[in-house]
């Protein structure tokens, strides 16, 4: 592939490129949170862009006939709010510096923290070529741009070495996930935890369960207006009872229902016939895949919250024949209900030499860290085996 014959290309909007063109570069295990649907509709109605901090900015790889042959989902971010891998820290040491660590040049799903590909090539185009491009192309908007740096969260862990070997430095997280082992039921699935964890999980259900609480399962494609705005209420009440605001507007999550219905699933929490409280499921059919998301109430109920974002989704997950439930980041209290620590990575580029090499120290004895808290965690296994179930 003769270099002269391609270009970069930065771009404000999906809209500019279609729907068509982005998906076509998408394989199909490539997870619903990098479709079209998906990231237009947070550029839609207006959750990235604007004064949020999300400036879009996608770069593209395209041929001399402006085929697009490869593409880096990409934001220049004026803050790290929304990202799940905290560096405030260096930006703090930015500052005492006197230079700017914002704008900075991310590659992530805004809001939502889950693994995904991140350089994404066209099935006909050199996958190894095109990625080389991209990583490169992302280090000199970076330069030309004088940005402080580039972090790309959670990409798959075949993108890692092209990462690796044009500079960027891995960072280490840990999230909570829950697995499958063939469970046939809840109980079977109670059966597998230790006794602490089974008693534990028995009270909290059981203390729901005396408020008569009941549930209602919905499938995205049956969910009706209705049901999204009510599942907003619930969402942005939760956020406001911390003092902040959600990221997501109920604009987006009527799109998002009426866009991609099939990768979402809703659970509503009733007293009474009365809703007071809901979750959102993102769900991946393909890789057998759940993500919880979202969750809100308008009325507390003591341990509503683990029925509601755990049991009753791994309930689903079961019967569904979900494989994987990606609780979302951080909460060791995730263990004590049957989840899994999982070692998730970034990279990060940074352009001024002398703070690459101090965050590099850190990362090192980071890496350190982290290897040690999973081994800690690991010593309370909730599981009695962490053998696959026949």
């Amino acid at each position: 592939m003769k270099q002269d014959a391609i270009q970069l290309r930065v771009i404000q909007s999906l809209s500019e490129i279609g729907e068509d063109a982005w998906d076509a570069l998408l394989t199909t295990d490539a997870g619903p949170f990098v479709k079209y649907a998906f990231l237009n509709a947070l550029e839609k109605t207006a959750c990235v862009g604007g004064n949020t901090g999300w400036q879009v900015a996608h770069l593209l790889v395209e041929d001399a006939n402006s085929k697009l042959l490869g593409a880096i989902p990409l934001y220049l971010k004026q803050h790290s709010y929304g990202e799940f891998v905290f560096d405030w820290a260096w930006a703090q040491a930015y500052e005492q510096n006197n230079l700017p660590y914002y704008p900075k040049a991310l590659s992530a799903i805004p809001f939502t923290p889950v693994r995904g590909p991140r350089l994404l090539v066209s099935p006909m185009a050199d996958k190894g070529a095109i990625q080389e491009l991209l990583v490169s192309g992302l280090k000199t908007l970076v330069t030309q741009n004088t940005l402080s740096s580039a972090h790309i969260l959670f990409p798959e862990d075949g993108e890692l070495e092209e990462l690796k070997r044009q500079g960027f430095m891995l960072r280490d997280s840990v999230q909570f996930h829950w697995h499958n082992a063939g469970y046939q039921d809840f109980e079977h699935f109670l059966a597998a935890l230790t006794m602490k964890r089974r008693k534990n999980i028995r009270r909290e259900r059981a203390a729901v369960e005396s408020q008569r609480v009941h549930y209602r399962h919905i499938p995205g494609a049956e969910a009706t207006t209705g049901d999204w705005s009510f599942f907003y209420r619930c969402y942005e009440n939760t956020y406001l009872e911390h003092r902040s605001s959600p990221y997501l507007t109920e604009e987006c999550i009527q799109l998002l229902g009426s866009t991609m219905p099939e990768n979402l699933h809703l659970i509503i929490a009733t007293q009474e016939e009365r809703p007071i409280a809901s979750s959102l499921l993102v769900v991946d059919q393909l890789t057998k895949t759940a993500y919880g998301r979202y969750w809100g109430a308008i009325e507390h109920i003591p341990c509503l919250h683990f029925e509601l974002a755990y049991y009753q989704t791994i309930e689903y997950c079961i019967k569904a024949g979900i494989q994987l439930f990606e609780g979302g980041a951080q909460g060791e209290h995730k263990m004590a209900r049957g989840f899994l620590p999982t070692t998730l990575q970034s990279a990060h580029w940074i352009a001024d030499a002398g703070f690459a090499n101090a965050v590099k120290r850190f990362l090192e004895r980071e890496h350190e860290g982290m290897a040690a808290y999973v081994d800690e965690l690991e010593q309370h296994i909730p599981l009695k085996s962490t053998k696959v179930l026949p």
